[in-house]
């Protein structure tokens, strides 16, 4: 799969999903508020974040943010501490086509997977997708009152 096929999969399976760029990442929100993404598609390394070497031809990353349950039904129940440069330490954030904790933003239930195969997307990150919709469209309801 490449991302496009990513982000094709999440603007028509999802209602009042809206999107926005800012190079090198793609945000994904519902509705028009725009105030926390519940997926972003990374596409190359930024000054920033170079820990998945975006720089390969074709790597790009999703990242999906999902309730503290389920990452923690994931990845056990410890809550994740970044390390003193300010990621997640443990993990092979170049690893194609694995469920990972996001090297920065794992402490907010984010989660992350390069180049998912067709079997990861529509075994995993298909599940957490909807999961991370849902939990934006409930925000979006509750700040509409």
């Amino acid at each position: 799969m490449d991302e496009h096929l990513v982000a094709d999969y999440i603007l028509t399976s999802f209602a009042g999903v809206e999107t926005a760029a800012s190079a090198p990442y793609a945000f994904f929100f519902y509705g028009a508020e725009r105030m926390l993404p519940f997926a972003t598609l990374a596409t190359a390394d930024s000054e920033y974040d170079r820990l998945s070497d975006l720089g390969r031809s074709g790597v790009y990353r999703v990242n999906i943010g999902v309730s503290p349950e389920t990452y923690r039904s994931l990845f056990g129940p410890e809550k994740p501490r970044l390390g003193p440069e300010g990621r997640l330490e443990g993990h092979d954030f170049t690893r194609l086509d694995q469920l990972m904790p996001h090297p920065f933003y794992a402490p907010q239930s984010w989660v992350c997977v390069l180049n998912p195969s067709a079997g990861t997307f529509a075994a995993a990150v298909k599940p957490l997708l909807r999961e991370a919709y849902e939990r934006a469209v409930a925000r979006a309801k509750r700040r509409a009152g």
